[in-house]
């Protein structure tokens, strides 16, 4: 038996990125789906609130330890598992890649995921259509800042840092998913674009898509 729990979403960005840096590093896990719309949402289940009071995705065991938060979780597979790495070895390419992470899993995601999007409309009585502009903008708005960041920087290679995937390449991914979501026109990313299809080439990005997970719809 596995010892490895991931508590997922087919949909949720943040549990994608986890299953990629799983997949990367070549460890089997038990894929625990919580469903985020059916019954008002499995994640307000009491029994899912003693694993994470946050009522949040992902979560991952291992065996006694319960992680919750997708870079942190990441950052422990990193720490318990460091085969292949996802961080570079030089201190300011390590600080380069978590910057990278950092600014689409801080400054981007949390705009558009669900519990912002659910409240929009519950609390500010703003319809599908505005829910999916203001999603529009404050992708655009990350993802113009990321593509002069990684366009202008040498350090920019095949994947956000150099030949190999890392941490920044495990949260872009999932970004570009929610992007393409809510119809944002990426012609003006050039090289998040070409990163991406090289990322989507390998099959530890394409086995943890939302589209080949046991609980897509």
């Amino acid at each position: 038996m596995t010892a490895l729990r991931l508590y997922t979403y087919f949909r949720s960005s943040a549990a994608y990125r986890v299953r990629i840096a799983l997949n990367l590093k070549g460890l089997e896990y038990a894929a625990v789906p919580v469903h985020l719309l059916r019954g008002g949402g499995e994640q307000h289940a009491e029994s899912f609130a003693n694993l994470n009071p946050a009522r949040l995705l992902p979560v991952l065991e291992d065996g006694a330890a319960t992680i919750t938060q997708s870079l942190a979780i990441i950052e422990y597979l990193e720490e318990t598992h460091p085969a292949p790495p996802l961080l570079p070895a030089e201190a300011a390419a390590r600080a380069r890649v978590r910057a990278l992470a950092l600014s689409i899993a801080c400054d981007i995601h949390p705009l558009n995921n669900l519990r912002v999007l659910r409240y929009l409309k519950s609390a500010c009585d703003r319809d599908d259509a505005q829910r999916e502009e203001w999603a529009r903008h404050w992708i655009r708005e990350g993802f113009d800042a990321l593509e002069r960041q990684l366009a202008g920087s040498a350090r920019t290679g095949t994947y956000c840092h150099g030949e190999t995937p890392s941490l920044a390449d495990c949260c872009l991914v999932p970004q570009m998913a929610n992007a393409q979501r809510v119809h944002l026109p990426l012609d003006g990313y050039p090289t998040l674009r070409r990163i991406h299809e090289n990322c989507t080439r390998l099959s530890a990005f394409a086995a943890a898509a939302p589209a080949a997970q046991p609980d897509a719809e």
